[in-house]
């Protein structure tokens, strides 16, 4: 496949959100160093910049090339190789502090989650780049491909703010096993979770449907909405965590209650409606009735939409 010229815009940006992001996190790992040693991890941290823009200098153009058409093959890669390395520069910033407590202000910890918080969500819509769907004809469609995009940010800002639990200032520390296990069940989960809803947008092609996009709404359920409930009722009850979010125990618990139902509404329409085929004939003609150009007429009628057609939207 022969990708079209890349998109300078959606280049400068992608490269923007990344770079500024690795540029506080090497920020923080060589002020939380001293001395000597605060030398040569400036080295070490310029080397792999070095090394990482490399890479970034072709990955994001062929992501660029490929945000206009139905693919998000090599989204998926830029994603998957962003939090592999922030999530690395972010464990070390996690063992500084926990090592030492005053290394890091406050504040400088309140921004340091408000920066992944920006950019972590904030990538992953810029690489979905929804607006730049041409073939993402209906209004409807859309707003409904926005609300399900919107649950996927949400689910990156309810795993950023378990991680942040870690090296925000807290009354009690949590066990070393638990630390370890929170921070890497979030990495894992932040590596696979978002390229999962990448792949399905780039599997589905140009005739993309978010009613048929069910694979991520399922394994975010249980990864979580449920896991999540759990790994804060531990941290509260057992442990005494004070950090806990209990606004995001209340979103897990409206998450589940909302999918619940969606899946329970699919199954019924599964039901009344055995063979898709039908309605997917139908929503292409749709498309490429609204893409007709109209005929200059001065005794044309208002064209109603039928009823057929009426339902496809919704």
């Amino acid at each position: 496949m022969v990708l079209p010229p890349p998109d300078k815009r959606h280049v400068c940006l992608t490269t923007i959100v990344i770079m500024t992001s690795m540029a506080f996190m090497d920020a923080y790992l060589v002020e939380q160093n001293q001395g000597p040693r605060k030398i040569g991890v400036c080295i070490i941290v310029l080397v792999g910049d070095v090394c990482f823009l490399i890479v970034l200098r072709y990955v994001a153009v062929w992501v660029g090339a490929e945000v206009r058409t139905a693919r998000r093959g090599y989204a998926m890669i830029l994603w998957f190789l962003y939090i592999f390395v922030l999530e690395i520069k972010l464990y070390f910033v996690f063992q500084n502090c926990k090592a030492d407590r005053k290394s890091l202000e406050t504040v400088a910890r309140k921004a340091l989650t408000l920066l992944l918080s920006v950019c972590v969500p904030g990538l992953y819509l810029v690489l979905v780049a929804l607006d730049s769907m041409e073939y993402v004809r209906t209004f409807r469609k859309k707003e409904d491909m926005r609300g399900r995009l919107f649950w996927v940010a949400l689910d990156l800002l309810d795993l950023l703010d378990i991680q942040a639990n870690l090296w925000e200032p807290q009354r009690t520390g949590l066990p070393i096993w638990a630390e370890g296990l929170m921070f890497f069940y979030c990495y894992i989960l932040l590596l696979i979770l978002p390229c999962v809803s990448l792949s399905e947008i780039s599997m589905q092609g140009e005739h993309v449907s978010p009613q048929k996009m069910m694979l991520y709404p399922v394994l975010s359920l249980v990864t979580i909405n449920v896991v999540t409930i759990l790994i804060r009722g531990v941290n509260m009850v057992l442990f005494q965590d004070s950090r806990v979010s209990t606004i995001f125990v209340g979103k897990n618990v409206v998450a589940i209650a909302t999918k619940a139902s969606t899946f329970l509404e699919y199954r019924k329409q599964v039901k009344e409606f055995p063979h898709p085929q039908n309605a997917m004939a139908l929503e292409l003609q749709q498309n490429s009735v609204s893409h007709a150009q109209p005929l200059p007429n001065a005794t044309s009628l208002p064209h109603e939409p039928s009823p057929a057609q009426e339902v496809i939207d919704t």
